[in-house]
């Protein structure tokens, strides 16, 4: 009894301990993320321009049914979203695997290609600005000099140009961040699959598509669920590249949220953007979750 009642005391000790050393994460959880989500919900039916809410009902839902550059924007989402998976994930993949074999040279090339991780995109997107600029811009006049174009190209004022090359410039920023967590997926796999691969003739086509890819499906379903959030809800280089121009062409859902509360030009309005706040929420979150359901289906399959 006594050695039992000291058992009991000692997993309450550790349950008190545990609640104190996670209480900290949990109270700055409810402050910076629940707290504010919940806080959002408050303006819904109000016209809220950060000091004074006029209450209006349901005109900022009504409003957001009709809102043709909000549901373009939404549009827009998808296209930058799925060009950003298509070339950014495949790439940095091949990157990770050619980096893995430890070819000379290659913790220089890893730190070249992690090197725009840690730069601020705001500061990467002003120098792809000069880059991308119409007249004498690194871009255009390399182009010019080799013969591929007779004009400069207007790449951020082009509606047919500007998502494709801010696109670009995602991928440039985010190539490095995936190479990385490809190469920790490559490490946890055994040199002595590969050699056994070897031994039995296998090409270095088959072992990638036999070997390496099936046993990093698990993190590639983790790197994958990051990517899609991340890339919904990019909206930092835009802002600097296009500020969602020209004519809205570049506008994804957040950064037409943003302009809406931050926009020198017009009066915040704090309210309607909640309101898109939520349905640009709710649509990650429906993504996300298809995601997941496929990602599981497919699973059961294998």
């Amino acid at each position: 009894m006594r050695n039992s009642a000291r058992t009991i005391r000692r997993k309450g000790d550790g349950g008190i301990a545990a609640t104190l050393m996670m209480s900290p994460a949990v109270l700055m959880l409810i402050i910076t993320s629940i707290y504010p989500f919940f806080w959002l919900f408050r303006y819904v039916l109000y016209d809220y321009n950060g000091f004074v809410a006029y209450f209006t009902g349901l005109d900022n839902i009504k409003r957001m049914l009709t809102d043709r550059i909000f549901w373009a924007s939404v549009g827009h989402t998808f296209e930058y979203a799925v060009l950003k998976l298509i070339i950014t994930l495949p790439l940095s993949l091949l990157i990770a695997v050619v980096i893995s074999h430890n070819i000379p040279g290659s913790s220089v090339f890893r730190g070249i290609f992690f090197l725009p991780t840690v730069i601020s995109a705001s500061v990467y997107s002003l120098i792809f600005t000069f880059i991308y600029a119409v007249f004498r811009g690194p871009l255009n006049t390399m182009l010019q000099t080799i013969g591929l174009i007779s004009s400069p190209i207007d790449w951020l004022g082009d509606p047919n140009w500007v998502m494709i090359s801010i696109v670009i410039v995602a991928v440039w920023g985010g190539l490095g961040n995936y190479m990385v967590y490809f190469l920790s997926g490559l490490s946890s796999i055994s040199s002595e699959v590969y050699e056994s691969a070897m031994i039995d003739g296998a090409n270095a086509r088959q072992t990638f598509f036999r070997i390496t890819l099936p046993m990093l499906s698990p993190m590639l379903k983790v790197i994958l669920l990051l990517a899609i959030t991340t890339s919904f809800k990019d909206y930092q280089s835009i802002l600097v590249l296009t500020n969602g121009g020209p004519n809205n062409r570049s506008h994804v859902m957040f950064s037409y949220i943003y302009n809406l509360i931050f926009s020198s030009t017009t009066t915040p309005q704090i309210g309607y953007a909640t309101v898109l706040s939520i349905v640009a929420a709710l649509i990650i979150g429906a993504v996300t979750a298809l995601y997941m359901v496929l990602a599981r289906k497919l699973d059961d399959v294998v």
